[in-house]
């Protein structure tokens, strides 16, 4: 939606790339891809991003499967090789991703992330830098902190200082001149060496986004084995989150509220905006206690919540984890706030909800019900 703040950042991002990174015939070197299927193969969302057979993202309880073969993306990075492949050496991808997890004011199992990815050949990329003399992107080394064992030392040094001076300034498009940063090792499959950006934000360091050398060996099985690129990745409702100061990461999803929507209707994207409070009614909290089967998965038990008490569900969060001894056998206890963000709930329509949700975790995940207050 045009007057989103989701939007809005998009067109912040897009804005920035179009005007900082052009061709000789003036057009933007950057290509944009928003519309691209969520539903991705397994081999697209791990495989083509080098992920480790064992590597927690791939459990069950950690991404939304629909077969043996397809799921909904994890991240965007998904359409990297696929895109590679075409022939493309510059693009940006944005688009909702799906990853388990709980229900509170700043985890939701929908986001939304931005992926962007640069290419060079040899000689484009000494050439950018006006570096003349016999250099080349490639030899055959060794792996280190600093570097894969293909690429030369000069190639990676230039690849980091457009990397991070592109980043950098982005966030200060974003966020001001102003704004404090700092850069911190990380560790990503596809990428080495890399790095997360980290702004300084109200007294604290806040990570903004992942970013690194393209792996090459991801590069080559895109049919992109003659170049040496960059790539990065950040989450749009994080990074909008601190520009906008919303305190909620599910009021994004208030597409038919005039209130929230009202605040973000400017001709300008890049136009300073600060949220206000639309409204505030009480919470209705409530415990749920239940014995486990064998297989539960925490996350099943979250889906299930936001399944069954959609938007009313504010919030869930494991309260106790008990063994008994005796019985041996293991018991959570759940904390589930409810609220609606249009009107007061009723005691009377929260204790439905809450009634419906123990009955179904009966059913569905076979736990048995201590009790539900």
């Amino acid at each position: 939606m045009k007057h989103h703040p989701l939007n809005l950042l998009k067109r912040q991002i897009v804005d920035y790339f179009y005007k900082n990174f052009i061709n000789r015939q003036k057009n933007p070197v950057f290509s944009v891809y928003d519309s691209i299927s969520p539903v991705v193969t397994l081999h697209q969302n791990f495989d083509s991003l080098l992920v480790p057979e064992d590597h927690v993202s791939r459990k069950l309880s950690e991404s939304f499967y629909l077969n043996s073969e397809y799921m909904l993306r994890a991240h965007t990075s998904s359409h990297q090789s696929d895109l590679i492949r075409t022939g493309l050496n510059a693009f940006l991808v944005f688009g909702d991703v799906y990853r388990r997890d709980t229900i509170d004011s700043s985890h939701y199992p929908i986001f939304h992330q931005a992926e962007g990815v640069r290419l060079y050949r040899g000689q484009e990329l000494f050439s950018k830098m006006n570096i003349t003399g016999d250099y080349q992107i490639f030899e055959n080394g060794e792996k280190n902190e600093t570097k894969q064992p293909l690429h030369t030392k000069e190639a990676v040094m230039i690849l980091e200082h457009e990397l991070k001076s592109t980043l950098e300034n982005l966030a200060f498009e974003l966020f001001g001149k102003d704004v404090e940063t700092q850069w911190v090792d990380a560790y990503f499959p596809f990428t080495h060496p890399s790095w997360e950006l980290e702004i300084k934000f109200q007294g604290e360091w806040l990570e903004v986004l992942g970013c690194g050398i393209m792996e090459q060996e991801l590069l080559t099985a895109a049919g992109a084995g003659d170049q040496i690129g960059w790539a990065f990745g950040l989450g749009l409702e994080r990074l909008a989150m601190r520009l906008y100061s919303i305190p909620d990461i599910r009021q994004f999803w208030r597409y038919n509220d005039s209130g929230f929507m009202s605040q973000f209707d400017v001709k300008d994207p890049s136009t300073p905006i600060k949220y206000k409070e639309v409204s505030s009614y009480p919470q209705r909290i409530y415990n749920m206690s239940f014995w486990l089967t064998d297989g539960y998965s925490e996350n099943d038990f979250y889906d299930l919540v936001r399944n069954v008490g959609g938007d009313v569900v504010e919030q869930v969060r494991l309260t106790d984890d008990f063994y008994h001894p005796k019985m041996k056998r293991h018991s959570h206890c759940y904390e589930i706030v409810y609220r609606d963000m249009s009107k007061s709930l009723s005691k009377e329509e929260a204790n439905i909800i809450h009634k419906q949700i123990g009955e179904a975790a009966s059913k569905e995940l076979g736990v048995e019900n201590r009790w539900n207050l």
